[in-house]
């Protein structure tokens, strides 16, 4: 696409690009071919940093493909793979918008005290000071969760709000033609 809609710099192709010589869609930095790159002379998708080559890099001068890091350690699982989905997927069901836009006939007259500009805008913005929308989560997710790699139940809390430090699966290694597979039961 040739169109330079929202493109900051010189010899950009595509949108949302803040930088020169980008090609592709949402870039920040110099010479990037690829989409969602941040730095310079990165070649892929998703690069963070300078000189990759290849998709999803962190850092400087890579050319190959990472894996997901997951509890602050590499978890072998690919970027965008069946795993790392349903992963998304899961914690998203438990999860609210950090802001939700509260319409002015839903509004308490606290919160028209608090927001009067609510009388121009029709309403206001409510941030929401815990992501966690507190539904409770599945006997599936919670097994489902604690298999996975580097699983720590004091992160995931401090990530997203979910606290499964008390719920536990027990969780026993089988063997079938030779494969090992994981059986999970909440306790």
């Amino acid at each position: 696409m040739t169109d330079k809609k929202e493109n900051t710099g010189d010899g950009n192709t595509g949108y949302r690009n803040t930088g020169n010589w980008n090609t592709g869609v949402r870039n920040t930095g110099s010479w990037n071919t690829g989409d969602w790159n941040t730095g310079n002379w990165n070649t892929g998708v998703r690069n963070t940093g300078s000189w990759n080559t290849g998709d999803w890099n962190t850092g400087d001068l890579n050319t190959t493909k990472p894996t997901v890091r997951l509890f602050n350690k590499d978890s072998g699982l690919e970027f965008n793979g069946e795993v790392h989905i349903k992963i998304r997927n899961t914690v998203s069901s438990y999860q609210k918008m950090l802001g939700e836009w509260v319409y002015e006939k839903n509004m308490t007259d606290q919160e028209k005290t608090d927001n009067p500009t609510y009388k121009t805008t029709g309403g206001y913005l409510k941030v929401n000071k815990s992501v966690y929308n507190g539904k409770k989560v599945t006997k599936e997710h919670i097994c489902f969760l604690e298999s996975l790699p580097n699983f720590c139940p004091k992160i995931l809390k401090e990530c997203t709000g979910i606290d499964l430090e008390e719920k536990t699966c027990n969780n026993k290694i089988v063997e079938i033609d030779g494969k090992k597979y994981k059986l999970m039961e909440l306790k």
